[in-house]
């Protein structure tokens, strides 16, 4: 393993049917800086549990203390299906991303939209990647913590946010244990309804919609799956994906244990009358509920720096490469600072920014977790036609695809009566 993290090409078996597409590192020693100045690829030294706990953080977020609300929208049967459905499918679709990493010997994928160009060409991969990446990254944790990422946002790479990274964690299963456990503690209560909320049938089925997307977003984590492998160091012998996939699977563990226990229990004691925050349901006992937000806080700091890191790349990509501006502290500094100020601002502006997330998130969750990576796969690999792979590969493309359509309506709904009394600033 050099530095600059390419890798050699001996005994590395050629993954297009004999044909060896190896890749010989052409970059100037200018380049080379410039990599080994850029957040994702400036650190290669990451051990497996980096791996399980960064992927911990990027997707196990607040969401999970809705989804107690979204299986009153669902119902018990099509809750369950969409929840065990969700976790098969972007666990497939994560582990193909793993494998592609370093599907060309002598290269790796560092960045959601590499491979995208790798798959779709130099241009259209860029286009059909990096705007959907970045309504994920830009977007996913906005707000109120803009005097603490003024300072965190200056740690240089992914592996210098990993005690952030560790720390949110933990949070986010501490804050879903704490969820569960309490609402088990007071059991079911008394007048539990589980019929459908909504009065009418219209209702009811942007009520669904709208639960769709908050199950999407809940396993959004894709977005920056190949930025953490690239921390991960690579030989013919040891490619990433070995290690990287151990931490996969236990962060994987992880999601299960936080997301069906608040889920199901969550909806089984409360029924259809359960907040779309499952701590403000539970209310009592006040100190472990204040206990619990406390852990979200901590959490939603660690998950804005780990969707953050690859938009500063993206951004210091270009000025560097593309308009030449010198790497350095300065640079960084001020294109940070930019950021943080911008995302706080549009947190301030807009109360109801989670409407415009999860009706622009549909087009970018769906995509980029259910099945833009099964695309990729069947465009590079070309399975054999009807066989398990590109099967396997369809159904998940043809879920991802209808989720895509529906699950922006809801949040489209939720603009249009939350902007009847929008007031700027408010």
């Amino acid at each position: 393993m050099v530095s600059d993290g390419t890798m050699s090409t001996q005994s590395q078996n050629p993954p297009y049917g004999g044909v060896d597409k190896t890749e010989v590192d052409k970059r100037s020693e200018k380049e080379k800086a410039i990599d080994a100045w850029l957040p994702i690829t400036s650190s290669r030294n990451a051990k497996w549990w980096y791996s399980a706990f960064h992927n911990v953080t990027a997707m196990v977020g607040a969401g999970v203390l809705s989804l107690p609300y979204a299986m009153s929208e669902l119902g018990w049967g099509p809750g369950v299906a969409v929840l065990v459905i969700s976790w098969v499918v972007t666990l497939y679709t994560l582990w193909q991303m793993v494998e592609m990493h370093e599907m060309v010997p002598g290269k790796r994928f560092d960045r959601y939209h590499e491979l995208g160009q790798h798959a779709f060409g130099e241009k259209l991969g860029l286009y059909i990647v990096v705007p959907q990446q970045l309504v994920v990254e830009v977007g996913v944790f906005i707000m109120i913590f803009a005097s603490v990422h003024f300072v965190l946002s200056h740690l240089p790479n992914f592996n210098s946010i990993s005690g952030v990274s560790l720390a949110a964690a933990v949070m986010s299963l501490s804050y879903s244990t704490i969820a569960w456990t309490a609402s088990l503690d007071k059991g079911v209560q008394p007048d539990v309804e589980y019929g459908y909320k909504a009065k009418s049938t219209v209702g009811t089925v942007f009520n669904f919609f709208s639960a769709l997307g908050d199950v999407a977003f809940a396993y959004a984590g894709h977005n920056v799956v190949l930025e953490i492998q690239a921390t991960i160091p690579s030989t013919p012998e040891k490619p990433s994906k070995g290690p990287m996939w151990k931490g996969v699977i236990v962060a994987y563990i992880v999601v299960a244990l936080c997301y069906f226990p608040v889920a199901l229990i969550g909806y089984w004691v409360y029924g259809n009358g359960v907040d779309d925050n499952i701590l403000v349901t539970l209310e009592k006992p006040t100190w472990l509920i204040a206990m619990a937000n406390m852990f979200v806080v901590v959490h939603v700091i660690g998950s804005y720096q780990i969707y953050a890191m690859p938009v500063f790349d993206m951004m210091e990509t270009v000025l560097v490469k593309k308009l030449n501006f010198p790497p350095g502290f300065m640079l960084r500094f001020i294109t940070r600072n930019l950021y943080v100020a911008f995302t706080m601002f549009i947190g301030i502006c807009f109360p109801f920014f989670s409407g415009l997330l999860g009706f622009f998130g549909g087009f970018a969750f769906a995509p980029t977790t259910y099945f833009l990576p099964c695309i990729m796969w069947l465009s590079i690999y070309k399975p054999k036609r009807w066989s398990l792979s590109w099967i396997t590969n369809w159904i998940c493309i043809v879920l991802g695809v209808a989720l895509m359509i529906v699950s922006p309506i809801g949040g489209l709904r939720s603009i249009i009566v939350q902007a009847k009394t929008y007031k700027f600033f408010s």
